[in-house]
């Protein structure tokens, strides 16, 4: 039988629902102080992830709380990997005082869309990951410069698709400023998650096949939808 993708989720971004969520993944990556999250806030749902014996991995964002790290942030190169290097050690240092061990890397937002798009960024950050977690997965889209790079310098992915974001015909986002961009009920989930599983391939925008191979599958904590349809795809696919 064909093993399923992972179930993940982005996490330790001050949702209220995070127990209920837990249960029904298996990682979560957690914010690290970038567009959110502190030591309490880390530390919380480290302690979830122990109760619920999920696997945990790093969430850095640009360094811009106000904008929750949603949109390009004017930073030098330099002061960017700074950044992304204080928040995944102190998430690293975090888990390790847990008992965990980190187990993934993956960027948030607009630092992650940007990567998938942008040759230069994807090139920057896999050169950081390279040099100081060249043993740790990344979290990374398909056909994307991220993937790209990632492979060049023979990094360690996990190919990673949205299932409650919908796609353009060149494997990205279809972006949050468009109505219905997000799928948020049981109902608009299930038949593109069905032909992702059963038959290897979304449907673009556009009505185009998009073939995937995902590792892990993402649903946003922040959907207002996700404590009604987790449970239920959980279920229905995965049990």
């Amino acid at each position: 039988m064909k093993k399923l993708p992972d179930i993940n989720c982005d996490l330790g971004e001050g949702m209220p629902n995070e127990k209920q969520i837990f249960q029904f993944i298996d990682t979560a990556s957690i914010a690290c102080g970038g567009h959110f999250g502190d030591e309490n806030s880390i530390n919380e749902s480290l302690e979830l992830a122990l109760i619920y014996k999920k696997k945990v991995g790093a969430h850095p964002s640009y360094p811009d709380q106000k904008n929750f790290g949603r949109k390009t942030m004017k930073i030098s190169d330099k002061d960017l990997k700074k950044s992304i290097l204080v928040q995944i050690l102190k998430f690293e240092q975090l888990a390790e005082k847990s008992g965990i061990t980190m187990d993934h890397i993956k960027f948030h937002g607009a630092l992650y869309n940007e990567a998938a798009a942008d040759a230069e960024l994807a090139d920057s950050l896999t050169d950081f990951i390279a040099s100081h977690f060249h043993n740790t997965p990344i979290f990374a889209p398909p056909h994307s410069q991220l993937e790209k790079y990632i492979k060049q310098k023979n990094l360690c992915q996990r190919v990673e698709v949205f299932g409650d974001r919908r796609y353009l015909d060149n494997y990205q986002l279809v972006p949050r400023s468009v109505f219905g961009s997000h799928l948020i009920s049981e109902s608009e989930i299930s038949p593109p998650l069905k032909s992702l599983l059963e038959k290897g391939y979304l449907l673009s925008d556009s009505g185009k096949k998009l073939p995937f191979q995902p590792d892990t599958i993402c649903f946003h904590g922040d959907n207002p939808g996700i404590q009604d349809f987790l449970p239920r795809i959980r279920k229905k696919f995965w049990t």
